[in-house]
C-alpha cells in the first residue's frame, strides 16, 4: 500500500471508511481503524461519534494512513499506539517488551487469592511492562512488590508504568532468572512468572504479528519450550518460604510435563484453565518442613 503524495481534506468518517477498507484482510478491521484514528487525531471517542463529519488537518490524516499502512504489514496494534490495557490498567509497550495478553490475568487472580489481602512479599520474574507487578500491587497495597528482568530497557519502562499506575513501592531489579538474589537469597512468600514457553520448532508456526515484531527472548524457552520453566522450577524452592506458593503460566499442551517437574519439595499442585478451556497456569506450593524433614503428603492435582 503507497500512501498519495498530497492528502485531500477527509472528515473522520471518511478518513475511519478508508482504513477499515485498507485494513479489511486483518481480523478486525473496523476497530483496529477506530483505535489508530482516535490515537492519530488525539480526540476521545465521544468526539469522533458526535462530530463524524469534522476533518482534521492533513498532517493527522497522514498519520493515520501511516499507522494503517504498518498496521497492514502485521505490526502489532499495541505497538503502533504504544499502550495495551491489561487488568482494566493502562501500560505502555514497545519494540522489545512482550504485549500482555488477557490470559496473564490469570496469574494475578492466584497471586492474589494466594495472598487473602496479606502483606506478603511478591516476585515477579521476567516482568516485561511490569504488567503482572503493577497489578498485584495495586490489588494488594500492603504487599512487598519486587520486579526482575534481564533487560534494562524492559525495567526502564516498568518503572514507568508503575509510576503512572500510581504504584511506587515495587523494587526493580536486573536479573537473569535468579541470579540477583543468590548471595542474600531473599525468601518471598510468592514467585510468579509469565516465562518463555514456545518451542523452538513452534516459533516458525507462529503468527507472522507475533514472530516478525514481539521478542524472541521472551518468548522461546528453549527447543521444547520447557527447558527455562524446569530450570526456574528448580531454583524457585532457594527463594520461597516454606509454605510459599509458585504461579507460572505454561503454553498450550505442556501442562503434563511442567506438572511432572514438581518432585518432594512441592504439593497443592494446581493446574488452572483459561476462558478457552486451556491449560494455562501452574501453581504449586513449596513443602514445609517438619521435625528436620519434609512432610510426605502426596501431591494433589487440580483442575479449575
Amino acid at each position: 500500500m503507497s500512501l498519495p503524495t498530497t492528502l485531500k481534506p477527509e472528515s473522520f468518517r471518511a478518513l475511519f471508511l478508508r482504513g477499515a477498507r485498507l485494513l479489511k484482510g486483518g481480523a478486525r478491521p473496523d476497530i483496529d481503524a477506530k483505535v489508530l484514528l482516535l490515537h492519530a487525531s488525539g480526540i476521545p471517542e465521544e468526539a469522533f461519534h458526535a462530530h463524524p463529519g469534522f476533518r482534521p488537518s492533513s498532517r493527522t490524516a497522514g498519520r493515520f494512513l501511516g499507522m494503517v499502512e504498518r498496521r497492514a504489514a502485521g505490526t502489532p496494534l499495541a505497538y503502533l499506539t504504544g499502550r495495551k490495557e491489561f487488568w482494566s490498567l493502562q501500560f505502555r509497550v514497545g519494540a522489545g517488551v512482550l504485549i500482555p495478553r488477557p490470559e496473564t490475568e490469570l496469574l494475578v487472580e492466584k497471586v492474589v487469592g494466594f495472598a487473602a489481602g496479606g502483606k506478603v512479599s511478591v516476585l515477579d520474574l521476567g516482568t516485561g511492562s511490569g504488567n503482572i507487578a503493577v497489578a498485584v500491587a495495586c490489588e494488594l497495597p500492603g504487599a512487598r512488590v519486587t520486579a526482575s528482568d534481564i533487560s534494562a530497557r524492559a525495567l526502564r519502562i516498568a518503572a514507568g508504568n508503575a509510576a503512572s499506575n500510581g504504584c511506587s513501592g515495587i523494587r526493580f531489579v536486573r536479573s537473569d532468572l535468579f541470579s540477583a538474589f543468590g548471595r542474600s537469597r531473599p525468601r518471598f512468600d510468592i514467585i510468579v512468572s509469565n516465562p518463555p514457553y514456545v518451542g523452538r520448532e513452534e516459533w516458525a508456526g507462529l503468527p507472522a504479528e507475533v514472530r516478525d515484531h514481539e521478542p524472541r527472548r521472551a518468548l522461546v524457552g528453549g527447543d521444547r519450550g520447557t527447558e527455562l520453566t524446569s530450570r526456574l522450577i528448580r531454583e524457585a524452592r532457594r527463594f520461597l518460604k516454606p509454605g510459599g506458593r509458585l504461579v507460572l503460566e505454561i503454553g498450550a499442551g505442556k501442562d503434563e510435563a511442567v506438572r511432572a517437574m514438581f518432585g518432594a519439595g512441592w504439593d497443592e499442585v494446581e493446574v488452572v484453565l483459561d476462558l478457552a478451556g486451556i491449560p494455562r497456569v501452574v501453581a504449586a506450593r513449596k513443602r514445609a518442613a517438619a521435625k528436620g524433614r519434609l512432610i510426605s503428603r502426596t501431591p494433589a492435582c487440580g483442575n479449575r
